[in-house]
């Protein structure tokens, strides 16, 4: 943030520890049956729980974010620009339609054409495309007319994927805490204030709402907080790109975790013909838990997988252009090997059973 000195730092400090006692609390009261706001969500054919559990988590987010962002302004540590207002009234919108999701269950092309408005607020109105992609060892491919239309089409993939990996718990909560906190360690490099001011209320209001997320969960993020949350963290790396704080393939990097495993997994189900629309359990964690791992031992992987991916995106922005190629390499071959090895762990537990 951009105030400076001892006190503010301290000021600064108590601020996300509100964020993050708000979020406690907050999602404390939404575990409870008796709240207005305590909708249940019933397990499916896509579900690893077995008992109805509370999916309003996500309001305890944003609204301890609201809080914070609030404060932050009246304190005047920190502005919010024109640029800003759109990424925050698009998020708002989502998160509004969202619940109303959660509550009555919309159709799915009410969900993408409210999704796709954002995404067009985004990139029309708020200005941020992205014009070109590094391509390491080859240099900058200018996207030109296609510039729109791909910025759009991530923001609105990134807002599903992060939807569809929020079905274990502890998984997504997680994930915005740890991707949220890379973006803000990343913001405050390079002096961004807007991305580090949001990403830091993220990350707080996301660890108090982990306290009831992680294994066993008393509470789900929901709708509410996954669509608007997917949105804004690809809101954000759309905005590092567009203000050189960085290249696309660091906040990837960040969350490949959600990526990797919610783009493998729709390409797969494309190419059998399946309908991907209907629910299913055939995510490479979904299928680590029904293998046998339960959700603690996967999310414990899974959380390594997110620190480690994090660690080669700040690494990758402070080596030079020769090294870039080398860590995406890297973490190819990495995502290889852990899907033969989630086979061979689903391979290993029907032998266990045949046995």
């Amino acid at each position: 943030m951009v105030p400076k000195g001892t006190s503010v730092t301290l000021g600064v400090l108590g601020l996300l520890a509100l964020v993050v006692l708000s979020a406690f609390g907050l999602t404390r009261l939404l575990c409870s049956l008796a709240s207005r706001l305590a909708l249940l969500d019933h397990p499916n054919e896509r579900s690893l729980h077995e008992a109805p559990m509370p999916r309003t988590g996500g309001l305890a987010i944003f609204v301890s974010v609201a809080l914070g962002l609030l404060l932050s302004l009246v304190l005047k540590w920190s502005s919010v620009t024109p640029t800003g207002r759109w990424i925050l009234g698009a998020t708002l919108v989502l998160a509004i339609v969202s619940f109303w999701d959660d509550r009555a269950s919309l159709s799915p092309g009410l969900r993408l054409g409210t999704q796709a408005l954002a995404a067009v607020g985004v990139a029309w109105g708020a200005g941020l495309t992205m014009h070109t992609i590094l391509v390491p060892l080859v240099g900058t491919v200018s996207l030109g007319w296609f510039a729109a239309p791909v910025t759009i089409l991530f923001l609105i993939w990134m807002a599903n994927l992060y939807n569809f990996m929020d079905g274990m718990d502890g998984f997504a909560g997680g994930m915005t805490v740890v991707g949220y906190g890379f973006l803000a360690y990343l913001g405050w490099r390079g002096g961004h204030q807007l991305i580090l001011l949001l990403s830091l209320l993220v990350a707080s209001a996301a660890a108090g709402f982990l306290w009831y997320n992680v294994p066993p969960a008393r509470i789900f993020m929901g709708d509410v907080g996954s669509v608007p949350l997917g949105f804004l963290a690809a809101a954000l790396a759309v905005m590092g790109v567009h203000d050189g704080l960085f290249d696309i393939w660091v906040p990837l990097l960040i969350f490949s975790p959600f990526i990797v495993d919610a783009t493998v997994t729709l390409v797969r189900r494309l190419l059998r013909g399946e309908k991907i629309w209907r629910a299913h359990r055939e995510h490479y964690y979904q299928r680590l838990v029904l293998a046998g791992w339960g959700h603690r031992r996967t999310v414990l992987a899974e959380y390594t997988l997110m620190l480690a991916c994090g660690i080669s995106a700040v690494v990758y922005v402070q080596v030079s252009a020769p090294w870039h190629m080398t860590i995406l390499l890297g973490w190819m071959a990495v995502y290889m090997v852990l899907a033969w090895g989630v086979r061979w762990v689903e391979g290993h537990a029907r032998a266990m059973e045949a046995g």
